[in-house]
């Protein structure tokens, strides 16, 4: 076991070196593991009066999806599934544990969580390493690992890297100094540096990153404690503290066997722990210049790690893993010799609901991807030293070369590692340029088929306006047609009404007009009589009349004789008083 040191070199990303000898269980592949976390809902989602969506079922391994109404309800099923309810202890032992184990039998095992941001993917995969309760899987697995290697006769060497994808920028957390990283191509060591072989693994390496010796497991809670203070997090709206980057943690495992024959043999096994950044929505995140630009890096490159999965699943003939360099780091953990687990976190809150049912189908379909593991190759000791032997050797002609500046020297297997190496990156820029001009045509068809589906648009809205009007006409015209009918219908009722009562009156006059002619003969008799009546009448009024006028005349002749009698009367008097009064004045 070595004590604790630094080296620096160009390291395997998320890869290792496989030996030709396949496991026999895993021919024709092995499924990528698949599991389901769903965290508790917050305060302030209860303060909101938001709904559970989520059913979870993790005796039958199920999840259902319960939408707003009970037709959008969908069940999904997974390796293993976590309610709200299940502690950071139960994930490790029934998911993690073991794939710690096949890590220590010499496989290489990537395990990284994927969901909505604020769904738990840092707490289960970090935690709190101070907390027996809370630490997650990375804490966990130290333990686990130091403990399972102390227990064992074999000697060990443990190395650790820490790596950051922030803004589609590798950085190392593990580094003091900043240092240019980058991720290329290179032949694996199966036979030595120097090896030339066409059919040798081609391994994914990241340039400059650094790998730490460590003897104990506090030794890596130190380093973690420093490197994770450099990850990029944020406070947003739906997460106090946001991971703004992808991050690798990486744990490599020598192990020392001795076989009967009393050789040594290296094994070497690899854990890749990844921390993903979540998905953000950036109009609910709230997420302004900078954290907007993050949110669009990280939203970019889990989109085209989403047309990965889709793309293996589907079988597709091109698989985009240079479209995003957080594609490229999981290369070799998506369909590649690595054995995977995704543990995918999710929000059982209705305010989430989209979220939610997307990890969900990403989840999902990842569960078809086959990957085909190998035990990393068993080197002997005397392999090792000869390998070893190679490369002072190479380094001694570079140094004789120099030190002489009598031109350029390269030993025969140094040039033609060179050289093949050279025919990869051109076999790769092929490739590259192919996908490009895919793309373009992609680019272009989906370019025309805009164009042409604005115009139709186009055409449809102005068809969609015509309908409209002619359809707010014809309910007007539809309006005035019922109301006319309403009245056309009590115009006909009242006719049926006034038809009724004149058949009723056609009845009785039916049954009267069989009386008509009797009633015609009385009524002349009675009208004969009537009228001789009426002459008498007549002819007695005649004569009434006759001698009223007779009665006329009498009074009026009397009424003459009165008046002469009364003027007669009046002078008689006069002269009469004359008298009297001659006589007095004679007399008296």
């Amino acid at each position: 076991m070595s004590g604790s040191s630094t080296n620096r070199s160009s390291t395997p990303s998320l890869t290792g070196n496989s030996s030709n000898n396949n496991n026999g269980n895993n021919e024709k592949g092995v499924n990528v593991q698949v599991v389901v976390r769903a965290r508790p809902m917050n305060p302030k989602e209860i303060d909101g009066r938001e709904f559970s969506v989520l059913d979870v079922r993790p005796e039958r391994k199920e999840i259902t999806f319960v939408g707003p109404k009970s037709a959008s309800s969908k069940t999904f099923t997974f390796d293993t599934v976590y309610g709200t309810n299940s502690t950071q202890k139960e994930v490790f032992d029934n998911t993690v544990v073991p794939i710690v184990d096949e890590v220590l039998k010499g496989f290489n095992c990537t395990i990284f969580c994927y969901g909505q941001t604020g769904t738990g993917k840092t707490y289960t995969m970090e935690g709190d390493s101070c907390s027996i309760e809370h630490a997650g899987i990375i804490p966990r697995s130290i333990h686990y690992i130091f403990d399972a290697l102390e227990r064992s006769s074999s000697e060990y060497t443990v190395r650790v890297s820490h790596l950051e994808l922030y803004n589609e920028e590798l950085h190392d957390l593990l580094s003091s100094e900043s240092k240019t990283l980058r991720i290329y191509e290179d032949m694996g060591t199966t036979n030595g540096p120097n090896n030339s072989n066409p059919n040798t693994k081609r391994a994914l390496m990241v340039n400059n990153l650094e790998e730490v010796n460590v003897s104990t497991a506090q030794a890596i809670f130190n380093i973690l404690d420093k490197s994770t203070r450099k990850r990029m997090t944020a406070e947003t709206l739906m997460n106090k503290q946001s991971s703004r980057s992808h991050c690798v943690f990486t744990i490599i495992i020598h192990t020392k066997e001795v076989t009967i024959e009393g050789e040594d043999l290296l094994k070497v096994g690899k854990l890749n722990l990844v921390d993903l950044a979540g998905a953000e929505n950036v109009s609910r995140s709230g997420a302004t210049d900078q954290r907007k630009r993050e949110a669009g890096m990280i939203n970019q490159s889990l989109l085209t790690l989403g047309r990965v999965i889709t793309a293996l699943t589907e079988h597709s003939s091109h698989i985009p893993y240079r479209e995003s360099k957080l594609t490229r780091l999981l290369q070799e953990s998506l369909g590649g010799k690595t054995k995977t687990c995704i543990i995918a976190t999710v929000s059982p809150s209705s305010g989430n609901i989209e979220e939610t049912l997307s990890t969900l189908d990403y989840a999902h379909r990842a569960k078809n991807i086959k990957n085909r593991p190998e035990v990393n190759q068993k080197m002997t000791k005397k392999a090792l030293i000869k390998e070893y032997t190679q490369e002072i050797e190479l380094l001694r002609n570079q140094l004789a070369t120099a030190r002489e500046k009598d031109g350029v020297y390269l030993p025969v297997e140094q040039y033609n590692a060179m050289d093949l190496e050279l025919k990869n990156r051109r076999a790769a820029a092929v490739e590259i340029e192919q996908a490009i001009e895919k793309k373009e045509a992609e680019l272009d068809a989906i370019n025309k088929l805009f164009k042409k589906t604005k115009e139709d648009l186009l055409i449809t809205t102005n068809t969609l306006t015509q309908t409209q009007g002619t359809l707010q006409k014809t309910i007007e015209d539809l309006n005035v047609t019922s109301n006319t009918l309403n009245q056309t219908q009590e115009v006909l009722q009242q006719t049926q009404e006034n038809l009724e009562v004149t058949t009723q009156n056609l009845t009785v006059a039916k049954e009267t007009i069989g009386d008509h002619e009797t009633i015609h003969q009385e009524r002349d008799r009675y009208e004969g009589t009537l009228k001789g009546t009426l002459n008498n009448t007549i002819n007695s009024i005649d004569r009434l009349h006759e001698k009223i006028e007779r009665k006329k005349s009498v009074e009026e002749e009397n009424r003459k004789r009165v008046l002469q009698g009364k003027d007669g009367l009046s002078e008689s008097i006069s002269m009469m008083n004359d008298s009297i009064s001659r006589f007095r004045e004679d007399h008296f």
